[in-house]
């Protein structure tokens, strides 16, 4: 909150527009706010929301639906939250406004939703994350459940196009029409799998899979792409790190490096799907190996206790521009920065599910309710 009044996370004198930076981040505080109940988290969460919705709901600044972003989306989660508990029409509107944008959003032949428009026949690992949760959230809140059958159709037709039969691992990016300089002409798949974009996905998968109810059958499909996804995941986390590289299956190549926020992705998907039922109890061991390693790597606490998280790759991307996109050495050389929104988001919600298990153990001795007083949301 100090280091981003307001979620703002540019200077003071640069623009400021929507982005999954902020989004991700509101996220993290979210995860807090469920935790403690501190208001103060909640206000932080809509000082920032109202400073891009207008007065009434009817706009967002920044917002244009004909770019038809996926990232624009994931802020919809915020507006929901801020409507569930506020009551406040004007958030309900702006949630809306981005619900449509699905409505129109430009799709595979298959279906499957376009990245974007200057990503013509594109899908990515983290259009799920964008996408799902928000709308699986808007389906569950206003009795929508004929959503969810489109809802499961993103994640079947993303693992069938991505997955790697190799490894288990899914890639970034999926061309239908095979026609990017970065895409394989057989598959259609980029090239590299990177830790980052499979951690959208398995964060998707445990943010959406509680909306659907427990007779949908596409309930059963994405509960089996998890587990398929973490076991493949935790045969690729680093022995002694507890962490995963950057370029995930390749852990010996030169120039490749341990990565924080991939870290922080699993971390947090992992524990919250042992919680939830939806992956065996043993996950959770991977899940506090991971976090541990977070914090043993990229986390330094200042003498005046300040907290700075390192180690995240600022960010790759898979445009028709760049031919160097599809490379291994595209991937270990782009810029690591500190304090990522994006991963101090992620770092928030995997500390909240982690806290979570340790308290639910304190409340357990032996299978019968610990001594300890109070209570934990």
């Amino acid at each position: 909150m100090q280091r981003w009044p307001n979620g703002r996370g540019v200077p003071p004198d640069a623009a400021w527009t929507l982005d999954i930076a902020i989004s991700m981040l509101l996220q993290g505080v979210e995860a807090a706010w469920h935790n403690t109940a501190n208001g103060d988290d909640l206000e932080y969460i809509k000082d920032s929301v109202d400073q891009f919705i207008s007065a009434d709901g009817s706009s967002i600044r920044s917002y244009d639906v004909q770019k038809y972003s996926v990232d624009d989306i994931l802020f919809g989660r915020q507006l929901l939250l801020l409507f569930a508990t506020t009551h406040d029409s004007r958030y309900y509107r702006a949630a809306a406004l981005l619900r449509h944008q699905l409505a129109l959003q430009p799709r595979t032949p298959e279906g499957g939703f376009w990245h974007g428009a200057n990503y013509p026949q594109q899908m990515g690992l983290d259009n799920l994350y964008m996408l799902e949760p928000f709308y699986a959230e808007y389906a569950h809140t206003f009795h929508e459940p004929a959503d969810f059958a489109d809802i499961t159709k993103q994640f079947v037709l993303t693992e069938a196009h991505l997955r790697d039969p190799k490894t288990g691992l899914l890639y970034p990016m999926w061309d239908e029409a095979r026609d990017q300089p970065w895409a394989d002409k057989t598959t259609g798949d980029s090239p590299v799998l990177w830790s980052r974009a499979m951690g959208w996905c398995m964060m998707a998968l445990v943010d959406t899979i509680p909306y659907y109810a427990p007779s949908d059958p596409g309930r059963a499909k994405l509960l089996a792409i998890l587990n398929r996804l973490a076991a493949a995941i935790v045969h690729y986390q680093d022995p002694a790190s507890g962490v995963w590289y950057q370029v995930t299956d390749r852990p010996k190549a030169p120039g490749n490096y341990l990565e924080s926020s991939a870290a922080c992705m699993f971390a947090y998907a992992l524990a919250k799907a042992v919680r939830e039922g939806y992956l065996p109890a043993h996950y959770f061991n991977n899940a506090s190996r991971a976090y541990q390693g977070v914090l043993k790597q990229f986390i330094n606490v200042g003498a005046d206790g300040s907290v700075t998280l390192t180690g995240a790759v600022s960010g790759v991307g898979l445009t028709p521009d760049r031919t160097r996109e599809n490379s291994y050495a595209y991937y270990v050389s782009t810029p690591v920065i500190t304090n990522d929104p994006k991963t101090v988001g992620a770092f928030l919600m995997a500390s909240v599910e982690i806290e979570t298990a340790a308290h639910s153990a304190q409340r357990t001795v032996h299978g019968k309710p610990a001594q300890s007083p109070g209570t934990f949301n």
